[in-house]
């Protein structure tokens, strides 16, 4: 009896981590749809949870919505740097993480959606791709490998342009992401202050295989 006591807790940690996890999901798939006014009642029918269970985890649905939203700038973040873990110039760091994130708009389209219907508020935020992007700047900048006078004029422009091009491979599913991804960073990192010659180099190596790695999608 003892140790069956003694398991109560984790049993039910874990079935409360589903719950959450489940309602966070349902959360994304709704923000990916662009249906962020739905009733809490439809959220916890597509998490397949009480309506009971939500307020165990969440004092709004604005509050599961900022969890969820966190909860896919988390998981884009925590890819990227695990695909770029290996590698010593700030510069090809910068320029890996651009081009797989062009790339995961297509392979990852609910966590992209998610992303890309709350832009304006991410470029600002402390999580995901914007502090990712300002801290490969910074360290670009002090190895000599970009020229920026203003770090957070960067930020801003590479954000735009990620988010941009998010939304224009979504829209126009006929284009090729990859080659769209590696012309957009090759022009970001001649902006950055590479030469024209290195920039395209850097575009054209090779990039960790996408094909064999979680999904992120539904991160929680």
């Amino acid at each position: 009896m003892a140790g069956r006591t003694g398991d109560t807790p984790n049993r039910l940690d874990r079935r409360k981590a589903r719950t959450r996890t489940a309602l966070v999901r349902a959360a994304q798939a709704f923000i990916a749809a662009g249906r962020s006014n739905v009733p809490i009642l439809e959220i916890t029918q597509a998490a397949d949870v009480g309506m009971g269970s939500f307020y165990n985890h969440f004092d709004s649905k604005d509050q599961l919505y900022e969890a969820a939203v966190e909860a896919a700038l988390d998981a884009h973040g925590s890819l990227l740097d695990e695909l770029t873990t290996d590698l010593d110039d700030p510069a090809h760091v910068f320029a890996q993480s651009f081009r797989l994130t062009g790339r995961l708009h297509r392979r990852t389209p609910e966590l992209s959606k998610v992303l890309l219907n709350n832009g304006l508020s991410l470029v600002g935020s402390d999580k995901g791709l914007a502090p990712r992007v300002r801290r490969d700047i910074d360290a670009a900048v002090r190895a000599g490998r970009f020229s920026v006078h203003d770090p957070e004029l960067a930020l801003v422009t590479v954000a735009g342009a990620a988010l941009c091009l998010g939304r224009l491979l979504h829209d126009h599913p006929e284009r090729d992401d990859a080659e769209a991804a590696d012309h957009v960073t090759e022009d970001l990192l001649r902006m950055l202050g590479l030469p024209a010659d290195e920039a395209h180099e850097i575009c054209r190596r090779p990039l960790p295989d996408l094909d064999g790695l979680a999904r992120p999608d539904s991160a929680a």
